[in-house]
Formats: C-alpha cells, sequence, structure tokens
C-alpha cells in the first residue's frame, strides 16, 4: 500500500505497523528464544526445518509484504525466509517454555496464545490449510495468485474471514505469521533476517548504539543517521 502524496510510504507504514503489531499477536517473541547464527560465523546456506512447498510459500508471502523497491531488495535477499526457517525449526517453534498441558477453551484476545500447537505446528497445519483453502478457492497455491489476490487472501485470514478447511483459526495464523515478518525485518541480523541491517536503516534506527547514553546526550532534538550496528559488530 502506498500513498502518492508520502514520499517515504513503506517506511512509514512499518513505524506504525510495527508498534500496532508485535502486541497484536499475543505470542512470543521468536528471538526471545531462538539461537542466533554465531557471530564468527555465516548462516548455514539453504533451509533447515521448512519442507519444500513451504519454503515456496514462506518467500512468496515475504516477498508479497516486502517487494524490492527504491528503498530496499525484497523479502528473500533481506533474510526473511531464513528467519522464518531458522525461528520455527529453532527452540521458539519447538514450544521451548511454553505451557501446552490444557486445558484449551476460547479465550479473548487479551488473554493471549490459547491454542495446543507449538508455532511451528500452528505453522505447519495453518499452512496446509491454507494450500488447501487455496486451491479449493482459487484452483491454484498462494505463490501462483496475482498480487491482489494474495492481499486480498492474507486481509481475509487477518480478519478471520477465511475459513481454513482443517479448523486452524486464520487469524491466529496469520497473526503469528505477521510477527514473524515483523521480527524478520528488524530482530538483530544474527537471526538470519534484517541482512545488512536494511531494516534498520528503512526506519532509522541505530541499533546496539540505541543504548549509547552519550549519544543520546549529544545528539537530543537532533538528526541522529548513523551506521547501524549489531550485535555481532561489538563481538
Amino acid at each position: 500500500m502506498s500513498d502518492t502524496r508520502d514520499q517515504h510510504p513503506r517506511r512509514d507504514f512499518l513505524l506504525r505497523s510495527l508498534a500496532a503489531g508485535a502486541s497484536a499477536a499475543s505470542l512470543p517473541l521468536a528471538t526471545a528464544t531462538a539461537a542466533p547464527v554465531p557471530a564468527s560465523a555465516a548462516a548455514p546456506a539453504g533451509y533447515l526445518w521448512l519442507r519444500p512447498d513451504e519454503q515456496v510459500f514462506v518467500e512468496a508471502l515475504v516477498n508479497h509484504m516486502c517487494p524490492a523497491d527504491g528503498l530496499t531488495p525484497d523479502g528473500v535477499t533481506l533474510g526473511l525466509a531464513v528467519f522464518y526457517d531458522r525461528a520455527l525449526g529453532g527452540n521458539w517453534g519447538q514450544g521451548d517454555r511454553l505451557y501446552l498441558q490444557g486445558p484449551f477453551k476460547q479465550g479473548s484476545a487479551n488473554q493471549g496464545y490459547q491454542l495446543g500447537m507449538t508455532p511451528a505446528q500452528l505453522f505447519r497445519t495453518g499452512t496446509e490449510g491454507l494450500a488447501d483453502y487455496c486451491r479449493a478457492t482459487h484452483g491454484k497455491p498462494f505463490d501462483r495468485l496475482p498480487a491482489e489476490a494474495r492481499e486480498a487472501l492474507l486481509k481475509d485470514l487477518q480478519w478471520g474471514k477465511a475459513a481454513l478447511p482443517n479448523g486452524v483459526p486464520s487469524a491466529v495464523y496469520f497473526a503469528q505469521l505477521l510477527q514473524m515478518f515483523y521480527e524478520a525485518m528488524f530482530a538483530d541480523p544474527i537471526y538470519g533476517g534484517n541482512q545488512d541491517k536494511q531494516g534498520w536503516k528503512l526506519v532509522g534506527y541505530p541499533g546496539v548504539n540505541t543504548a549509547n547514553k552519550v549519544n543520546i546526550v549529544k545528539y537530543a532534538n537532533k538528526p541522529y543517521r548513523p551506521e547501524p550496528a549489531g550485535i555481532a559488530d561489538l563481538s
């Protein structure tokens, strides 16, 4: 979505939606228990957890949510799909420290996550349901839908209007996909996404330097646009 009156529509959209989306998802952060890529080593090539059909879906999803333009490359180039893979295959995705003993009942939005599935199980089951829904509704998978149809489908998921045939609540499934997108865009690059710190550069976030009290005082009420620094840069 863009506004011709705004010279930086994606940046402003991400700034507005990041704050709202992080709280709306009602799930633990993927980076809270995810195993980061060692600072001294590059991330292993290829996927470690996602199945081939899931890889195709995630790549189509992140490229739709973050298409290449004059501000950033596409989502796959930014490493967003790799972030999904590492987060879902790591401790967070496998339910580390997530209570799953039940009973599981329908809860209100302010009660947080109420399903008896790990994040990885929710992703896998939800993605299977979405694939069946796409075949039944559109006759083709998500990655082959035109951009307008993808956008409409994602909105239907977000508002719970798309009834997945396997019973996975579409709004909860979408909330996890969206939260992971935000984290992939803005988490430290050691977690696989935000390659070359492009997400931070997009919104003017200085990274680890944001905790530097000297700079906070020095640049009070002045523009502060340093080259972002990540954890690996200070290791």
